[in-house]
């Protein structure tokens, strides 16, 4: 190949490789910048059987590259094949939009370092092609390798990211020692930023409380939650920490140590990441090394059984359950449609019934007890407690239609309470309709767990929309196995949300229900 064809391709395959990135980056950033998930959800996408136009194209690309690297010299073939890979890599996959419409890319610094990197990288690989004269070869690898060439960016950089953050992560560790308020941290694999809503609205009864905002439970967060918000004169901080890899926490509770740690939940939400659940027990329990009380969930096998080696450690360990009367603070439902409040079985307040997690409203009560705050003012703060927003929050549309939104990180105990609020208000003649993606990150639980929440769906609900392709052959499966039992639900398969949310404005109406469990980002498939 001549030198100007060579470097001719090589400016084509350089641009067509930074557009093609605009796609990853927006992967990258929506997966919180965790190396090697951009290249996980290329091969996700590039194997969609649902869109099988995806797959053909990521075909014809390979074999395309394949021609161009073994015959860069016969101009007519690599020719053909660089523009295959150049359409191809530009075209596919189908459905990953560049602008994103539930998550567009967000021109963060943070984002700006990591396309400046990963263009580089393509600029040195794609110009010593050229200069060897075989542009139209280095080219194609480099287009083949762009959600590659983006998780090695996020490897360089992530030392240079966490130097970055020190410095607001020691500006928060000298006003939280300056401020000193008495710290609670919150963890699980669910239920961390319901129990730290209802934990703050009771314990400002008493305190002067701050609570970390949405989902600021990381160590950026966090140090930014701090920085902005932490006033003087705070008495109790409430944080939720959460993590994707163990040590995360040990690090949070370093520079925010707890004096009241608590632990809502071990399930499968994250066990892609993590491998098993006693992978997610071992990252979440670091939670505990610095706090004297420990608050658990003991209705959850894995935290009752965790209990008696906190307990052989000296931890005050305190126990809550919805369910069983024996634990330290319990919450039941009653036959006249209350909750009922009980502390060391002692009935001590009831308030409204609410579709809440009884074990997550226990353990705030709980953490609440052990902080001083009187159970009169409990009593008093409880039939105003406020729900987290886009879990389980129950509206009225203009239509009539009852709305439970309960969009928000579902997991399967979460998926289970959200159904029975949906058949709680399930009319005898109206149309009860799950509109749902399924369940993710449950890895590989997460067939089975979905299939599970179609059956489940199938003996309450009227209508079932399936959103989108990542579960729908789990969710269909178990829909279809309800089915042998008698059930028949309706069945409609939406392309998207905006599909699913445009099919529920035209067919429910006054009287009908409607639950939105879970809603993925359109990253997903």
């Amino acid at each position: 190949m001549n030198a100007t064809y060579s470097y001719l391709s090589a400016v084509v395959a350089l641009v067509a490789a930074m557009i093609s990135s605009l796609r990853w980056l927006r992967v990258a950033q929506r997966e919180h910048y965790i190396p090697g998930y951009t290249t996980r959800f290329a091969l996700r996408w590039y194997s969609d059987r649902f869109r099988i136009g995806t797959p053909i194209l990521g075909a014809l690309a390979v074999a395309a590259t394949l021609v161009v690297v073994a015959r860069p010299e016969d101009l007519p073939y690599a020719g053909v094949g660089f523009l295959v890979v150049v359409i191809a890599t530009l075209v596919a996959p189908r459905g990953l939009t560049y602008r994103g419409t539930t998550s567009p890319l967000r021109y963060t610094r943070r984002l700006t370092t990591l396309a400046s990197l990963t263009w580089l990288m393509t600029l040195v690989f794609i110009g010593i092609g050229a200069v060897m004269q075989l542009g139209m070869a280095f080219g194609v690898v480099a287009l083949i390798l762009v959600p590659a060439t983006v998780d090695l960016a996020l490897v360089i950089t992530l030392p240079v990211e966490r130097r970055s953050l020190s410095k607001f992560v020691d500006a928060a560790a000298k006003k939280l020692t300056k401020v000193s308020p008495r710290v609670v941290a919150i963890t699980g694999s669910y239920g961390k930023t319901s129990t730290k809503v209802y934990l703050a609205h009771l314990a400002s009864s008493r305190f002067a409380t701050f609570a970390s905002p949405a989902s600021y439970n990381n160590r950026a967060g966090l140090a930014r939650a701090i920085n902005e918000g932490l006033a003087p004169g705070t008495e109790v901080l409430v944080a939720e920490m959460g993590t994707f890899k163990k040590g995360e926490i040990a690090d949070l509770c370093s520079w925010i140590p707890p004096e009241i740690s608590v632990i809502t939940a071990i399930g499968p939400v994250h066990l892609e990441r993590f491998g098993s659940e006693d992978n997610i027990l071992e990252a979440k329990s670091e939670i505990t090394e610095h706090a004297s009380v420990v608050v658990l969930n003991g209705d959850n096998h894995y935290l009752s059984n965790f209990a008696k080696k906190l307990i052989d450690q000296g931890k005050s360990v305190v126990m809550v359950s919805g369910k069983d009367l024996n634990a330290d603070v319990a919450v039941r439902d009653d036959d006249e449609g209350n909750l009922v409040i009980y502390v060391g079985q002692r009935r001590v307040c009831s308030m409204p019934y609410l579709d809440i997690s009884k074990t997550n409203l226990a353990a705030a009560i709980a953490v609440c007890l052990q902080l001083g705050v009187p159970e009169s003012n409990l009593a008093e703060s409880l039939p105003t407690l406020p729900v987290a927003k886009n879990r389980l929050n129950i509206t009225t549309s203009d239509r009539g239609v009852t709305v439970l939104d309960d969009t928000y990180n579902s997991n399967p105990a979460g998926a289970r309470l959200a159904l029975e609020a949906l058949e709680r208000r399930k009319g005898p003649s109206s149309l009860a309709v799950l509109v749902t993606p399924g369940m993710i990150e449950l890895g590989k639980k997460q067939f089975e767990e979905n299939s599970f929440l179609g059956r489940a769906a199938s003996r309450i609900a009227t209508e079932i929309v399936v959103v989108g392709y990542t579960n729908r052959r789990a969710l269909l499966e178990g829909i279809n196995n309800a089915r042998a039992e008698g059930f028949s639900p309706g069945v409609v398969l939406a392309k998207n949300r905006t599909d699913a949310v445009r099919w529920v404005r035209e067919n429910l109406g006054s009287g009908d229900v409607v639950l939105y469990e879970n809603d993925l980002p359109d990253h997903f498939l």
